[in-house]
């Protein structure tokens, strides 16, 4: 169990970088919508799972998601409407599940604000519709978080 964790723990500390690196985060799509699952705490909670890789994400793309395709969202909106929306919804984000869909579930700005910072930490520059700055994401996840 102790690795399990320090594995999805890894697994999302590469998320957070990798993403914040390429301003790219991945999901799967069919026709019929984004892929999606319950959490693996509970059945009454929804997740959205995300990637920080095309790869990662097709080698998911089987069983219940066999059909979909890695389709990728640009980081801006990936931060500003999923992860708000998402919030907004109390659905769950899953980060770089593997095959098994087993991988850490995070609060979507929680996420967010983990990318955020990891923007901030490599000096990043990243252009919102809704915010003059990460600093002022930041502030205004916070604000929501307390």
């Amino acid at each position: 169990m102790l690795q399990d964790i320090a594995t999805t723990e890894s697994k999302y500390k590469l998320f957070i970088e990798k993403v914040a690196a390429s301003k790219l985060v991945w999901a799967l799509k069919s026709k019929n919508g984004w892929a999606n699952s319950h959490s693996n705490e509970s059945e009454d909670v929804d997740v959205i799972p995300f990637w920080s890789d095309r790869a990662y994400a097709k080698t998911c793309a089987r069983d219940d998601w066999k059909g979909y395709l890695p389709v990728e969202i640009p980081l801006a909106e990936f931060l500003e409407s999923w992860c708000i929306e998402m919030a907004d919804n109390e659905v769950l984000a899953g980060i770089n599940w593997d095959v098994n869909m087993f991988g850490k579930e995070s609060t979507a700005l929680n996420v967010a604000l983990d990318i955020l910072e990891q923007l901030n930490a490599i000096n990043s520059a990243i252009s919102f519709k809704n915010y003059n700055s990460i600093n002022e994401f930041i502030t205004e996840i916070s604000e929501s978080l307390d």
